[in-house]
């Protein structure tokens, strides 16, 4: 039913069936409409369909009669993966349990949109290089994951919209390429039924990936998910849209992956945190659409929320390709046709915040590194990037072990692996390192023997071409045996190293990791690795061969030939034309039409887990996975007026960078470490502590793992004891303790603590862990330069406020020693927009600074979750008075 304030509906007959649309010509006379972003104009849709209330805002905002205010979206649906679905399970779970206790009906607890959860983060590179690899490694994480699995399953029975894609079907974003997104839904709610563009929230950051499609959907934390999933919106301020206009076109020995590492330099340079970017201009409609998805999917990278690809022939190729059956692509095209989302090469170019001119001629072979996806370089200066990061005494050093042939020298390759959903949903980058690794194998190439190497499809789509033109096996002979089908070495799931490789690292060897995946942050991929470079699945197999990162892949021979002639790189890797044609002959409906009707299915090891299903989660008191959750034991309080922070104390003090991989613990478990001290306390296997991620429904062992990095240096503590990992003072100011020890003492005595940054704050993975750790260890504030988006809204998901330093405030803060008492002034009057505040710094009762502050809030949502001191108290107290 529609309301005095709702759109009308008009007609739409596709194929002798009546729909409904909500005309976008109806709101704005076409002129105008033309002139929006493709982005906006979805955005508007959702608007008018979904809060109509605030429409008129919408409109002034577009038509600049007003300053830019809050938008309130309503996704259709939202996608989970396993690293940040558990712990949003363990919270429905406790989330229940806690609402029964106060009264309420535990069934309100529910997702009120469709929720599918892809099972992609968990599996290990244990075995490699194998053509059993791939059952082993799903052996031992089915043997390590059985109870996280039958939680899921518990799960899968007990809560209503809630679907699982099982482990070994590959990676989220693939999934909703290939698979999940409708790109026009059919809400069967109303007496006709009524089509509106697809949209949509995933819990990870590179959920962009799906607007390549022309689906509009951003990543959000899982906090923030989880209040969509309960009809909370999904609240922004009416983004700024930044427009590239692609003109030429690439020259033929650059990559789709060159190119989205020029994208990533490009728009971090330039400024796109919060922004939304979409792409246009003359030589857009060539652009295939896999070639779209390996550039959104580098988002948060650059830090955009959506990278947008407005829908058009490419796209509906894709749709085709992928198997969405006639009817679905009859009614993409009637309807994105008729609301003006299809765009064609001819129509009017949008007006945007500002427009980035791209010519494509001008991209150059690169590669990303040593610590940054943004760090792009020319080819051409890759060895001279990793020795710039050596002192010179460090250069000339040589080590021999026994497992090995020839001596090993400093920027020795330890992984490399082709990986992630960034490149491996793109044919084109596929078949070409197949294609090389061909080359590579006619001539008796290989990888030295102290790479691990790895190969882990996004989807069993790609293995199925691959196999059926015969490339999957030129693969394995160069040892990229398929691992997996999940994330696995881009997320830190690399396994371990080498025995002998590890002995030589752990002896000073600065070796490095080489991959196709979308982030190189120091140790991120392996513990042991501080160095890590981005580049094409083909030039990764060519530097395995290499063995080092001091190659000069332009002029130094990879081997030789029978006649002792030199072999170069260029030499192996295939030209534009025959991979294109490899490309057109491999790609074929079928693939995808199969993959679509068993993806639900799962393994025989997924299909023999049972699970009954209940109101209430047993909770086991033994389990070392699944807890209720630390902050849910204590009962919601009432909304906090005024809020305030005063008598806190400092921390940490960190630079710039710091990441959620430094936050919130990543990596396998060390059994040396205290989660793993507690993990072996309470009885777990020495040699089955698994990796943090998969411990992400027990709070014991992530706050234990919280600020360990070894990359963390608190600038609080004296100069010679700084580095290491996230160390601090006691509340008694004697004793420096890892993090989680020292926030024990402060907790005891109820002093809240303040965490103090650089620039970019918070980059990387969308991980809650990042902020509910540092709840858990009674931080209130966090003051940085800036933020990345998506922990800023954890952060408040938690309760916890992001403050901002005023441009230039940093530099007056004075040095400090971590006994000083730091006030806030100025939280009463916060508001949405920017507030100012003060921060007064104070030592031995008298004030030493005071330093300017912003407090940026997007929204009255946001208002509300930091006055509540969180997401899940709002959610439990409103479902109590619904």
């Amino acid at each position: 039913m529609t309301s005095p304030s709702t759109p009308p509906r008009s007609p739409l007959v596709i194929n002798d069936r009546l729909y409904n649309v909500i005309d976008l010509t109806h709101i704005l006379p076409l002129t105008q409409l033309q002139t929006l972003p493709y982005s906006i104009r979805i955005l508007l849709e959702n608007v008018a369909r979904c809060s109509s209330h605030t429409l008129p805002a919408f409109l002034n905002y577009l038509s600049a009669k007003s300053a830019p205010g809050e938008v309130a979206f309503y996704p259709d649906r939202l996608m989970f993966h396993d690293t940040t679905c558990l712990p949003a399970l363990a919270d429905f779970a406790a989330m229940r349990d806690l609402t029964a206790e106060l009264g309420g009906d535990p069934r309100a607890i529910n997702p009120h949109i469709p929720a599918v959860l892809t099972i992609d983060h968990s599996v290990i590179v244990e075995s490699y290089a194998s053509a059993n690899a791939l059952e082993d490694n799903l052996t031992f994480d089915f043997r390590r994951n059985a109870e996280r699995y039958r939680f899921i399953r518990w799960a899968e029975k007990s809560l209503d919209n809630f679907r699982v894609i099982p482990p070994g079907t590959g990676i989220i974003h693939l999934m909703n390429l290939e698979a999940i997104a409708e790109v026009v839904s059919i809400d069967e709610r109303e007496a006709i039924p009524l089509l509106h563009a697809d949209c949509m929230i995933a819990t990870d950051s590179h959920t962009p990936m799906i607007n390549a499609l022309g689906v509009l959907g951003w990543g959000v934390g899982g906090l923030e998910g989880q209040a969509a999933l309960v009809g909370e919106p999904v609240t922004l301020r009416f983004p700024d849209v930044v427009g590239i206009s692609v003109s030429g076109q690439l020259p033929k020995d650059v990559s789709d992956s060159d190119l989205a590492l020029h994208i990533t330099r490009l728009l971090r340079e330039k400024g796109v945190v919060g922004k939304f970017v979409e792409f246009t201009g003359p030589s857009l409609h060539t652009m295939p659409l896999e070639s779209r998805a390996t550039i959104a999917n580098m988002a948060p990278e650059y830090g955009a929320t959506v990278v947008f690809f407005p829908f058009d022939e490419r796209s509906a190729e894709y749709v085709n390709t992928t198997g969405r059956s006639e009817e679905q692509q009859a009614i993409i095209r009637s309807y994105m046709q008729h609301q003006h989302l299809w765009r064609l090469p001819g129509d009017i170019q949008p007006t945007f915040t500002q427009l980035i001119e791209l010519d494509l001629g001008t991209i150059q072979p690169s590669v990303a590194g040593p610590y940054n996806p943004h760090q792009q370089i020319p080819l051409s200066e890759s060895a001279n990037s990793f020795l710039q990061t050596l002192t010179p005494s460090q250069r000339n050093l040589q080590w021999h072990h026994d497992d090995y042939p020839e001596s090993v020298q400093q920027g020795a390759v330890a992984i490399a692996a082709i990986t992630s959903c960034t490149t491996t949903a793109n044919p084109w980058l596929v078949i070409q390192a197949a294609l090389f690794a061909r080359n590579a194998a006619r001539l008796g190439l290989k990888p030295k023997p102290w790479v691990k190497t790895s190969f882990s499809p996004g989807s069993r789509a790609v293995t199925d071409y691959l196999g059926e033109s015969g490339l999957l096996s030129e693969l394995e002979k160069v040892g990229f045996d398929v691992a997996g089908y999940g994330c696995m070495t881009c997320i830190g799931s690399s396994g371990a190293l080498q025995p002998a490789m590890e002995m030589l690292v752990s002896d000073g060897l600065q070796a490095v990791c080489v991959l196709s995946g979308n982030r190189n942050f120091p140790r991120r991929v392996n513990p042991s690795l501080g160095h890590g470079y981005l580049t094409s699945p083909a030039l990764v197999i060519a530097w395995a061969i290499a063995g080092n990162m001091q190659h000069d892949m332009l002029s130094d021979p990879l081997g030789y030939d029978a006649d002792d002639r030199p072999i170069l790189m260029r030499d192996l890797m295939p030209g534009r034309e025959e991979v294109k044609d490899w490309v057109k002959a491999a790609m074929k409906r079928e693939h995808y039409i199969q993959r679509r009707d068993i993806i639900w299915q799962g393994t025989p090891h997924w299909q023999q887990i049972e699970a009954p299903g209940s109101v209430h989660y047993p909770w086991e008191s033994t389990s070392t996975y699944l807890r209720r959750p630390g902050y849910l034991e204590r009962l919601p309080r009432d909304p906090a007026e005024p809020l305030s922070l005063t008598n806190a104390r400092p921390f940490l003090w960190f630079g710039d960078d710091v990441t959620t991989d430094h936050i919130s613990p990543a990596g396998a478990i060390s059994g040396a470490s205290l989660a793993g001290q507690w993990l072996l306390e309470h009885h777990e296997d020495p040699q089955d502590l698994n990796l943090y991620s998969t411990r992400r429904s027990n709070h014991e062992v992530m706050v234990r793992g919280a600020f360990t990095n070894k990359a963390l240096s608190n600038r609080l503590l004296p100069a010679d004891q700084r580095g290491g990992g996230g160390f601090a003072w006691d509340a008694r100011h004697q004793h420096i303790l890892p993090a989680f020890e020292a926030a024990q003492t402060w907790l005891a005595t109820g002093t809240p603590l303040v965490v103090l940054a650089g620039e970019r704050y918070g980059a990387g993975s969308s991980r809650d862990w990042a902020a509910k750790a540092q709840a858990l260890m009674g931080v209130k504030a966090v003051i940085a330069s800036s933020f990345e988006r998506i922990h800023r809204t954890n952060l408040i998901g938690m309760g916890i406020f992001p403050l901002h330093f005023i441009a230039g405030e940093a530099e007056k803060l004075p040095e400090m020693e971590g006994s000083e008492v730091l006030d806030i002034v100025g939280l009463e009057a916060i508001k949405p927009g920017i507030t100012p505040l003060v921060l007064n710094i104070s030592r031995d009762g008298r004030l030493i600074a005071a330093i300017g502050l912003e407090a940026v809030i997007d929204s009255q949502q946001e208002l509300r979750y930091l006055r509540y001191g969180g997401i899940l108290p709002f959610v439990i107290q409103q479902t109590l008075t619904d």
